[in-house]
């Protein structure tokens, strides 16, 4: 369950994960997971979110939570909170886009909650002992649930970020330009070397500051425009690929403009004064080169 510092071990049930372990902080309040802990907030927007009814030998059992557990050695929240949910209620990994990475850092240890929107609709399947009952609950009804106290802690806040949806469309041509390395020789494999770097970065998140989101890890969708020789390049998987049938300028504007129509909270990267300009008048943001590059 999501920021929960009591959740509670499973029965012994072949060999344990060395991150299966209490950790004991000096006040005496024990937590479960020696690397921490992650659990899977996944939103559907049919169905709602899908929470875990607790079994009754567990932590503040017969309540309703996230699937989720102890991090493994060396193991990312977010991989954490993916691994768990697919061991507890057989979340397929790629049936979800994680969208935000909220952590509770209590110092001696950290609960990292990641928000997913289901992609792929699928039916969970109870695949552990831990859980009694596994179900899709509609936004408005969860707090009518008899909810972890940790997961009602946190439930309002998380509510709240579940409208914004950010996005990023990137000027690759600019992107590309920011740098004096060669890449007016071979364009289009300047572009192929940008997309690889943009797809790890859409893969591990990035932080909020510049992006006028609160301060979470976010995944947001990441459309890179492509124009001239680089529209041949292949779209890599993680990111979506805009190929400019004519001004790589208007191709990025009308992105903006169509993510901000389905209720994104969009950002545009570029150094070009006169298209940043353009794109405000959309109503989206813009960042310059330099900000990307930095997370790159």
């Amino acid at each position: 369950m999501t920021d929960d510092p009591t959740a509670a071990p499973r029965p012994p049930h072949g060999p344990r994960d060395p991150g299966d372990a209490w950790v004991v902080a000096p006040s005496g309040e024990r937590y479960w997971g020696r690397f921490g802990a992650a659990g899977l907030l996944a939103v559907d927007a049919d169905q709602g979110v899908l929470l875990q009814h607790r079994v009754s030998w567990s932590h503040f059992g017969d309540t309703w939570g996230l699937p989720g557990g102890a991090r493994h050695a060396g193991e990312s929240a977010r991989d954490g909170a993916l691994r768990e949910s697919a061991e507890e209620a057989g979340v397929p990994a790629e049936a979800v886009s994680p969208r935000f990475l909220s952590v509770l850092d209590l110092g001696v240890w950290t609960y990292g909650t990641l928000v997913a929107d289901v992609t792929t609709p699928f039916q969970p399947v109870i695949s552990d002992p831990e859980s009694r009952e596994l179900a899709w609950v509609p936004i408005d009804a969860v707090e009518s649930y008899p909810l972890h106290p940790g997961f009602a802690a946190s439930w309002p806040r998380l509510r709240e970020l579940l409208s914004l949806r950010p996005v990023l469309v990137v000027d690759v041509a600019n992107v590309v330009g920011s740098v004096p390395d060669g890449w007016w020789r071979d364009r289009a494999g300047a572009a192929d070397r940008l997309l690889e770097q943009l797809a790890a970065f859409a893969a591990r998140g990035t932080d909020a500051a510049g992006l006028d989101l609160p301060e979470h890890t976010w995944f947001p969708r990441v459309v890179a425009v492509v124009e001239g020789q680089a529209t041949a390049v292949a779209e890599p998987a993680g990111i979506e690929l805009a190929r400019a049938p004519g001004a790589g300028d208007d191709a990025i504007v009308a992105a903006a403009a169509d993510a901000i129509a389905a209720g994104g909270r969009v950002t545009v990267v570029t150094s070009d004064r006169g298209l940043r300009a353009r794109v405000e008048t959309t109503g989206a943001r813009s960042v310059s080169t330099s900000w990307l590059r930095d997370r790159l």
